[in-house]
């Protein structure tokens, strides 16, 4: 089959009808592009030139060929540009997992320097639950989860990007709504809605957990497997609930969010989680821009 070097030379000679402008055009010496020509039509089985000793001219079959010839160039230059876009990640795209209260704040906002970096970069995004994610990453249907616990297998890497504590969310009209000091003992035997283990294991354990240490026995209401529904049924005054901080962003007419201390490590974190051998280099581009967001424009 033809090479790209002899349509080159072809196109350059069909342009300038001039061998030895062609030739200078391609910094090489007749002889030599006169052999390219010839080898092209060989393998083509047809003649593109006439040639005197005075003029040069496109046949019949040139004169189509010349026209797929420059097509065949142009597409190979844009190949040739899209792989190194691609290797440098500036194009390409790169999945997603996140748990839903990543959206309230830290979502948006690096996302948002991503698509500043990378405006060519296809983000796709996928709600899941931290052990969703592990699962996504271990098949690889994802590049990078945003989850509420590290991937502590071989292989795999995290890091710690937000801890926060955790606020009471109340209804309005509940009596610790305009209490100032709260601990946890206050929760004792309070309606309460708590995250599902199915839905949210970090959360659930965590939480039940630290309730158990010290000896407070809530009235478990619903077990919910997000902070919004947790939110809109606290707004619906069906009980108390403990959520990240980041959850207050979210306005309820009827609920009003208090500082609580819960006691030492109880806090809510939130943890990137990717494979190691990740090779997806719009994925290492788009880390960095996360990196980068969280260093210069989130304090949470």
């Amino acid at each position: 089959m033809f090479e790209l070097t002899q349509l080159r030379c072809f196109t350059t000679v069909a342009t300038e009808l001039n061998f030895r402008r062609a030739a200078e055009r391609l910094n090489m010496t007749q002889p030599p592009l006169s052999r390219q020509i010839q080898l092209l039509e060989h393998h083509l089985g047809v003649e593109l030139l006439t040639r005197t000793t005075r003029s040069v001219a496109l046949t019949a079959a040139g004169r189509a060929f010349f026209v797929e010839a420059q097509n065949l160039l142009e597409r190979a230059q844009q190949a040739a540009t899209t792989a190194r876009r691609f290797a440098e990640g500036d194009i390409g795209s790169v999945n997603i997992g996140f748990v839903g209260s990543a959206v309230y704040e830290f979502l948006p906002k690096v996302i948002a320097e991503a698509r500043l970096k990378q405006p060519h970069v296809r983000i796709d995004l996928s709600e899941m639950n931290t052990y969703q994610q592990h699962e996504a990453l271990r098949a690889r249907r994802v590049d990078l989860g945003i989850a509420r616990a590290p991937l502590l297998e071989p292989g795999y890497a995290t890091e710690c990007l937000v801890r926060e504590p955790f606020v009471l969310a109340v209804p309005s009209q509940h009596r610790l709504a305009s209490a100032t000091r709260l601990s946890v003992g206050d929760l004792d035997a309070q309606p309460f809605l708590m995250y599902s283990h199915a839905a949210y294991p970090p959360f659930n354990e965590l939480l039940t957990g630290m309730l158990r240490s010290a000896r407070v026995a809530p009235e478990y209401v619903q077990w919910l497997g997000s902070s919004l529904t947790i939110l809109a049924l606290v707004n619906a005054g069906m009980g108390l609930a403990l959520v990240p901080r980041c959850a207050s962003s979210v306005v309820f007419k009827n609920v009003v969010f208090r500082d609580i201390d819960l006691g030492e490590g109880v806090q809510s974190e939130l943890h990137l989680i990717w494979r190691e051998n990740n090779d997806n280099p719009a994925f290492a581009m788009l880390l960095e821009a996360i990196r980068r967001a969280v260093r210069e424009g989130w304090d949470g």
